[in-house]
C-alpha cells in the first residue's frame, strides 16, 4: 500500500479541501502518514492569496523536493495543488522540475486518479489546471485533522463574486458557489457524531451564502436548520462576514439562538469612503457603523473581530486618520491589520498612486498601537468575570490549559490560560472559570466548581 504525506498551507478553507482529498486518497487504497520520510507520494496544498503566502509555498515545495532527491527517502512523486497552482500553474512546472503534477482549485477531486496515473508512469507535466470553481471534491464524511479538538470548520461555499480590486480570490477560486443546504446539514451531523461540538462556518463571504441558489436560502436559514436538526451542536461560530450582507434576519437569528456564539468576524478593510470605493467594497463607513450598532443592540455581549488594510493606493494621511478615528470610536474587541500588497493581475496593482511602503508600515504600527490599548482595556474589563470555557489543549509546560470562551475563535484570538483546581478535567471539557488577569493578547483564569464533558 502506497503512503502519502499531505501538507496544507494557508487558511481553514484550504484545510477543509485537504481533509476532503485525504478521504478520496484513503478510498482509493492509499494510506496517510505524518512522517514525511515514510511517504511515497508528497502533496502540498498551497495558498496563493498574497505574495508572502506564495513564498511560503515555494519554500515548502522545495523542502519536499529534497525528499525525492534524498536516497534515504522513499518519495517517488510530488504533487502541488491549491491556490498557488491555480495562480502560477505554468511557472511551477517550468521552474520546479521536481514537481510531477499540478492541480488547480477545481481539481481537488482528481487527486486519487492523478496519483494512479503517475504510478502507471504517465507524464502529467504537460497538463495545466483549467478554470477555477468547484464544490465537487468536498466530502460530507471527511475527518478533521485537528485531532481531539472539539471544534471543526464547516465550509459552506466556495469562491467569491465581490470582485474587490485588491483581491485574487475570484481568479483563484471562481465566483460564489454555495453548497446545497442538505449537504451542509449532513456533514454537520457527521462532524457532531465525531465529537465536534463547535462548528465554525467558513467561506470567502459567509454572509452571502445561498444568494446564488435561491432567494429563500440564506445564512440565517442555514443556522436555523443546523440548530433545529442537530440537537448536539453546542456552538455555531460565523467567520468572514461582510457588513452590507448582515441582514436584520441574520441578527435576529444570532440573538435568539443560544447555540450561536455572540461573536462575529467582520473584516471591514477600511473606514474612508473614498478608499472603500476604490477597493470596490459594497459598504460605506456609515453602513458599517450602523450594522455594528444593530449587532450590539441585539447582543450587548457580542465580541467583534475585524481586519483592516493599510497603504491601499491613494490612501492619504487624512484617509488613515478617518480609519484610526473609526477604530477608536467603534472599539473592536479584536483587530488584525496588514499592509497592502500589489498582487499581479488585480486592478489595484495597476493604480498609479501607490503608497510608499515606509509610510504604509508606519501607519500599520500606529494603528496597531492604538488597537493594543483598546484590546488591553477590553480584556481588563473581563477580570472578575465568570465564564464557561472550553478546554482546547494543554500549554507547552503541561501546567495550564489553553481555553476559549464564546468570544475566542481558534488560532486567531487571545488564549485564555487556565489554572485548574480540579484533578478530573480533560481536554474537551467545559468548565466554569473566573478571569483573574489580562494582557492585550492573553488572558488568565482559574477554574470554579461547575464543569461538564
Amino acid at each position: 500500500m502506497s503512503t502519502y504525506y499531505l501538507l496544507s498551507l494557508g487558511c481553514p478553507k484550504n484545510e477543509v479541501d485537504a481533509e476532503s482529498m485525504a478521504v478520496l486518497l484513503r478510498e482509493a487504497g492509499y494510506r496517510g502518514t505524518d512522517i514525511i520520510e515514510d511517504a511515497d507520494i508528497l502533496i502540498v496544498n498551497t495558498c496563493g492569496f498574497l505574495e508572502a503566502a506564495v513564498a511560503e509555498a515555494i519554500d515548502a515545495i522545495l523542502d519536499m523536493a529534497a525528499y525525492k532527491e534524498n536516497t534515504d527517502g522513499r518519495a517517488r512523486f510530488l504533487i502541488v495543488c491549491g491556490c498557488m497552482s491555480q495562480r502560477y500553474k505554468a511557472e511551477i512546472l517550468t521552474s520546479m522540475p521536481e514537481v510531477d503534477a499540478v492541480l488547480g482549485t477545481a481539481q481537488y477531486g482528481d487527486i486519487a486518479e492523478t496519483v494512479k496515473r503517475l504510478e502507471r508512469g504517465e507524464d502529467l507535466r504537460g497538463l495545466l489546471p483549467g478554470r477555477p470553481g468547484s464544490l465537487a471534491h468536498l466530502r460530507e464524511d471527511r475527518i478533521p485533522s485537528n485531532g481531539r479538538q472539539s471544534y471543526a470548520y464547516l465550509k459552506i461555499a466556495e469562491g467569491c463574486s465581490n470582485a474587490c480590486t485588491y483581491c485574487k480570490i475570484p481568479s483563484l477560486r471562481g465566483g460564489l458557489h454555495s453548497r446545497r443546504l442538505d449537504s451542509i446539514i449532513r456533514e454537520a451531523g457527521h462532524l457532531v457524531s465525531l465529537g465536534k461540538k463547535e462548528l465554525i462556518l467558513i467561506a470567502q463571504d459567509t454572509t452571502r451564502y445561498g444568494s446564488d441558489l435561491s432567494e429563500d436560502i440564506t445564512l440565517a436559514k442555514l443556522i436555523r436548520q443546523l440548530v433545529s436538526q442537530l440537537e448536539d451542536i453546542e456552538q455555531i461560530r460565523i467567520m468572514y462576514a461582510y457588513a452590507d450582507a448582515i441582514t436584520d434576519q441574520l441578527i435576529e437569528t444570532m440573538a435568539s439562538n443560544e447555540q450561536v456564539c455572540k461573536y462575529l468576524d467582520l473584516p471591514i478593510q477600511h473606514a474612508s469612503n473614498k478608499i472603500l470605493k476604490r477597493m470596490r467594497r459594497h459598504e460605506s463607513a456609515e453602513l458599517i457603523a450602523d450594522r455594528i450598532k444593530l449587532l450590539r443592540q441585539a447582543m450587548p455581549d457580542i465580541i467583534l473581530r475585524s481586519t483592516v488594510m493599510l497603504g491601499f493606493p491613494g490612501e492619504t494621511e487624512e484617509d488613515f486618520q478617518l480609519l484610526l478615528n473609526f477604530i477608536e470610536e467603534i472599539q473592536f474587541d479584536r483587530l488584525g491589520s496588514f499592509v497592502f500588497s500589489a498582487e499581479d493581475g488585480t486592478p489595484a496593482a495597476g493604480m498609479s498612486d501607490q503608497v510608499d511602503p515606509e509610510i504604509a508600515a508606519d501607519r500599520y504600527q500606529r494603528l496597531m498601537q492604538a488597537q493594543e490599548k483598546i484590546s488591553l482595556a477590553k480584556n481588563r474589563q473581563r477580570i472578575g468575570d465568570e465564564v464557561m470555557l472550553r478546554l482546547d489543549d494543554v500549554d507547552d509546560g503541561g501546567i495550564l490549559f489553553r481555553a476559549r470562551s464564546y468570544g475566542e475563535a481558534p488560532d486567531i484570538d487571545p488564549i485564555i490560560h487556565l489554572a485548574s483546581t480540579r484533578p478530573d478535567l480533560t481536554v474537551g471539557s467545559w468548565c466554569q472559570a473566573r478571569i483573574v488577569d489580562a494582557e492585550a493578547f492573553d488572558l488568565w483564569g482559574v477554574t470554579l466548581d461547575e464543569c461538564t464533558e
